[in-house]
């Protein structure tokens, strides 16, 4: 059964005069910050959060639809909690998300017990959905959530694309709705969903890229970009609020600013954030190898707390399968981007993501790429199959593979990384890092585990505790100074050595 997602600091407690509410949230970082909006726009309406689905009133379910996997489980998920409107208390079930943008019609056809559907361009919907509004706002100024007007500014290669057909969803069920143009902003309720000490903050929506493989841009709308001031304002609420760790989020972080007319959006951005007292790490996701600016280096070199970590998904390394893909490049310019980022940033850890057995991917280009894994020496790599999603460039595209050679070349390109990994770990036994504590392992209540600097949350491997050291017990969301015993294939083990100097520079800074 999927977990509902748990409020960070909400107590579900029981009051008949509100309607509980439970939440399944599906996908990535950024669908899980929409998530922490519908709830906290729920909330302020009048609605309580519960983790239990048998006892909510209403059911939310916020969906994936990125690749065939996670339309799968979105499915599964939605008729899973649709029992619930039989055998438990449930009287509403909501979808929203990325699947009601691609199947808006067909979601209530096919599964009656659906009584809304909300897409990713609606959140405030899920309001009149679960049969809520919110409380009057004092003024127009001080309204609760902001919606992006028709005429909000759009990047040249956004409109190029618009009218290239790249937003074209002609062909979807429930096509006739308009392309989604939300963006949330600080003064957008919002109840946490990640663990108390760490924080995502969507600095941007949509793309605008023409990567022949993705439906996204038609699922999200085109890129468009908070305001510099209400990304601040709301990182320092969230650090005034004991977060210590925020991760920028956007489909593409790289281009932050560029449809505010900032050259260097990411990078004036970052350079403000860093400033804010308190705030212990930083880092983004995701980056477009293109746009990976020295200015962008040169501020994260620049700052402490600014996390050595760089996210920038590749998807191929072979010129002809990225030329195919509208992404441009090949393993020698990639590999001279590789070169400069580690360059201009001393220990800089780097995440990347390959797709294998895309159309006309040959038995050369697949050698190409494991030619470049073994010679970039990624940190973090994960591997997609592809995935012929109707509504992409690539779903038009001849030389479609056989799935098990997909599947072949995922695992050989896996095997490949797991020994590159493995060696590279190897490396860390010995060093003393600094650990921020998450709590017991997900393992086994026997270890408590937790990441470093050169971790994202959720994605990477983890630091699993074993010895306390001085300490009886540790505290959820405080950072460790730990010396690193042993290390496995992604994940290292360490014992506790004392505090970290981050928990008393982060006192000083809030005492100041």
């Amino acid at each position: 059964m999927k977990p509902l997602v748990t409020p960070d600091g909400v107590s579900a407690a029981a009051d008949s005069a509100r309607p509980r509410i439970g939440f399944v949230s599906l996908g990535c970082p950024k669908n899980l910050v929409d998530s922490e909006v519908m709830m906290g726009l729920l909330d302020r309406a009048g609605g309580v959060m519960t983790q239990d689905a048998a006892s909510a009133d209403i059911l939310v379910v916020n969906t994936c639809s990125f690749i065939d996997a996670a339309k799968q489980e979105s499915v599964d998920t939605i008729l899973e909690m649709a029992q619930h409107k039989t055998t438990g208390r449930a009287q509403k079930l909501i979808v929203a998300g990325c699947l009601v943008e691609r199947y808006r019609d067909e979601i209530q056809k096919n599964i009656p017990e659906v009584d809304a559907v909300v897409g990713t361009g609606e959140l405030e919907k899920v309001l009149e959905a679960a049969g809520l509004a919110l409380p009057p706002a004092p003024a127009a100024s001080d309204s609760p959530f902001t919606i992006l007007s028709a005429g909000v500014a759009a990047r040249p290669e956004g409109e190029l694309r618009e009218q290239q057909g790249r937003f074209d969803r002609e062909q979807w069920d429930g096509a006739t709705a308009a392309l989604p143009q939300y963006l949330y902003d600080h003064t957008t309720p919002r109840l946490r969903a990640t663990r108390s000490a760490s924080a995502y903050i969507k600095i941007a929506e949509g793309c605008d890229h023409p990567c022949s493989f993705c439906v996204i841009p038609n699922l999200r709308g085109k890129f468009r970009s908070r305001r510099f001031e209400s990304v601040v304002a709301e990182a320092q609420s969230l650090v005034a609020q004991g977060v210590r760790e925020i991760t920028l989020i956007g489909q593409d972080t790289t281009c932050y600013g560029e449809d505010l007319g900032l050259k260097d959006g990411l990078a004036l951005l970052l350079e403000r954030l860093a400033q804010i007292e308190g705030l212990l790490w930083l880092r983004f996701l995701y980056a477009y190898p293109n746009k990976i600016t020295g200015k962008l280096l040169d501020t994260i070199a620049k700052h402490d707390n600014i996390c050595k970590y760089l996210d920038v998904p590749l998807q191929h390394a072979s010129g002809a399968v990225l030329k195919s893909m509208k992404r441009g490049a090949n393993a020698e310019i990639l590999l001279k981007t590789i070169e400069k980022a580690r360059a201009r940033v001393p220990g800089l850890v780097l995440r990347t993501s390959f797709i294998v057995g895309f159309p006309g991917e040959t038995a050369e280009d697949f050698a190409t790429l494991q030619q470049f894994v073994r010679d970039a020496q990624i940190d973090w790599l994960g591997v997609f199959t592809y995935s012929d999603e109707e509504g992409s460039k690539a779903f038009d595209l001849e030389g479609k593979l056989p799935r098990r050679t997909i599947e072949q070349r995922k695992r050989a390109l896996m095997k490949q990384q797991q020994g590159i990994s493995r060696r590279a770990k190897q490396q860390w036994v010995g060093r003393v890092v600094d650990v921020l504590v998450e709590g017991e392992s997900e393992e086994t209540p026997l270890l408590w585990q937790g990441r470093t600097a050169w971790h994202a949350p959720e994605i990477d491997g983890v630091v699993y505790l074993n010895d306390f050291g001085p300490f009886e017990s540790l505290t959820p969301g405080r950072f460790y100074r730990c010396e690193i015993t042993e290390a496995h294939d992604y994940d290292v083990v360490a014992r506790v050595m004392e505090e970290s100097p981050l928990e008393a520079r982060a006192l000083a800074e809030v005492t100041a």
